[in-house]
Order: structure tokens, then sequence, then C-alpha cells
């Protein structure tokens, strides 16, 4: 085992770690949240919510930690190994380095890497299919649009952020092959996924273009993108977690990512955790997009309808959306 040259702080650890473990299946949980924290009301608070739905159904505890810099990322993956944690959660692409260094020092260790991918035998790789989400949003937009001009913001320019926006962009291509669908990213490094101000001005940008629906794919900064369409008395779409209840009748709809499902699986199976690569799709639940009360008023029959019957073309193949991360191409664009 290697020895850790820089370790978190003991205050960092304390905030951290709860101080109990769950007897099922032996398991120790932990969590670790990517840049952007377990609130950012999306991708990690998805995550935050499975974690707390296993801990409220079982009893059981577990320790999370809230990544403040990129080199937290593999200090927190071995000192929560170091500590008997089993299994380790981690939400991001960008835990892959790290994890893949970590590892094979500890291999009765399960982790699991929501999003990212390393080929170890102690490693669940869980992997979404966000293309086929985005695309039945993106059918939403089309029908909802009234000027034909539509947008997206997505965060952290990635190939896995681009497999959002070309989702999208069939979607919306597939109602309107004519509309007009704007596109921006809101920078190249991980502080583009908890920028809301960056979110809103690219949002005003976007509407003054003439976008009426801006779809946000995009961590903490999509709560600017949202607020900001709000203002401006358009329609927004919300991701990974359902945002439709912040700001109703604004909010068309949200694509859900049930990555709280991947976590809530997780610590479920604890040591008894099977690994490889898990993909979450449309035909099981994984990939899905919401109404309830907060857009019921908005989100109209004709629309459901449409969707719907996207959803269905979806899962028995009559309908293929092409993943850009396949090979880095969007053929609508």
């Amino acid at each position: 085992m290697k020895l850790i040259k820089t370790l978190l702080g003991a205050a960092a650890i304390v905030a951290a770690a709860s101080t109990a473990f769950a007897e099922g299946h032996g398991a120790n949980p932990a969590i670790i949240f990517d840049l952007g924290g377990k609130f950012d009301k999306s991708f990690n608070e998805a995550a935050f919510t499975g974690a707390q739905r296993w801990a409220e159904e079982t009893g059981g505890e577990f320790r999370e930690i809230e990544l403040s810099s990129e080199a937290q990322r593999e200090q927190a993956l071995r000192r929560f190994a170091e500590q008997g944690a089993n299994p380790i959660v981690m939400t991001g692409f960008a835990f892959s380095s790290a994890l893949e260094t970590v590892a094979p020092d500890f291999p009765d260790t399960k982790f699991v890497i929501v999003d990212g991918y390393v080929d170890a035998p102690n490693v669940r790789v869980v992997a979404f299919s966000e293309h086929e989400g985005s695309y039945l949003v993106g059918v939403a937009a089309a029908m909802a649009s009234e000027s034909d001009v539509v947008g997206f913001v997505g965060g952290m320019d990635i190939p896995l952020i681009r497999k959002f926006a070309c989702g999208y962009v069939q979607g919306v291509k597939s109602v309107n092959p004519d509309a007009t669908v704007i596109q921006n990213m809101t920078g190249t490094t991980p502080a583009a996924w908890n920028d809301p101000v960056k979110g809103g001005e690219l949002t005003r940008a976007q509407i003054a273009q003439g976008a009426d629906v801006v779809y946000a794919a995009a961590g903490g900064t999509g709560v600017g993108v949202l607020q900001t369409a709000a203002d401006e008395g358009i329609f927004s779409v919300g991701v990974d977690s359902n945002q439709n209840y912040l700001h109703p009748g604004s909010v068309l709809t949200s694509m859900l990512k049930r990555v709280d499902n991947a976590v809530y699986e997780a610590f479920t199976e604890g040591t008894m955790l099977s690994t490889g690569v898990v993909v979450m799709d449309t035909s099981t639940g994984g990939i899905d997009y919401a109404v309830d009360e907060y857009n019921a008023d908005v989100f109209t029959d004709e629309i459901a309808a449409a969707v719907e019957a996207a959803k269905a073309g979806i899962i028995d193949g009559s309908i293929v959306v092409h993943n850009y991360e396949s090979d880095n191409s969007c053929p609508v664009e």
C-alpha cells in the first residue's frame, strides 16, 4: 500500500464522516461528491438523495465529503479506503484518474464511479444514456417553443456534455427540422459546474437571439439558467434531478438521470456489489423526464403525447438516438 504524502485536513475528515456504519452486507459506505457540492440542485444532489434514501430505509449511516479542490480526489479515496469504507461511491468523470491509481491498492474495497471509466476488478462503472433523455426533453422544447429557437447551456465543455447537447438537438429536430438550437458551454475547467452568474449571462444572450426554451446541463451553473429563464418569462428545462419545483410554471420539465438509484443500489449491495459496467437507460428507468404538480399546467397533453411516443420509440428501437461519445460527432448539427 502506498504511503499518503498529503492527507485531507482533520477538520475536513470530521465534517465529512459519520461515526457509525451499517450492518447489511457488511456495508460501510462512503460517497465523495464532485466540485459543485451535494446541494447543487442537480447531479450531486441526486447522488445525495440516493444515499439519504438508503440511510432512511436501513437505519445505516454513511461517510461523505464535498471536494473543494481537484487535489482532494485521490486523498479522499485513500482516506476512506484506509478507514474501511466499503463500497466507496464517487460522482463524476473527473475521478477516473485518481481511482485508476487507488483501486489496485485496495483490492478488497469496492468502488463505484458514476460517469467515469476505470477497468479494474473491484470497480463498478455506472454509465447513463443521457442522449436518450435529452432527446425526450428536446421533443418537449420544440413542442413548447413559439419562436422556433431554443437554447442549450452546458457546463464544462467535455464529450459527456456534448452528448447531452447532441441528444437534445436530435429531439428538437425530430419535431421541427427547421428549428434553431443555440448552444453555449460555460467553460473548460471544473469551475464551469458552479457558476450560476455565467449561466444567467449565457441564457440572456440566447434569449436575445430568440430562444424561448433553454435546457441546462451544467450542474450548479444551471440554477442560474433556470432563474434567468423564470425572470425573463421563458421556459427552461432542468437536468439530473427533478428541478420543476424551483420555478413552477417556468421549468417545462426536467431530464431525470437517476443517479440516486445508482447510489442507492450500490449502498444496498454493500460488499456484495458486482463490478463491471452498468448502463442505466430509458428502458431500465435510469433515464426519464419529470411531470408533477409544478409543471402540470405547462406540460400539455399534446407535449406529453409526443414525448411518450418518442420514449416508446427509443425503448422499442424504432428511434435510435446518436450518442456523441461514440464518434465525437453529432449528425444533426
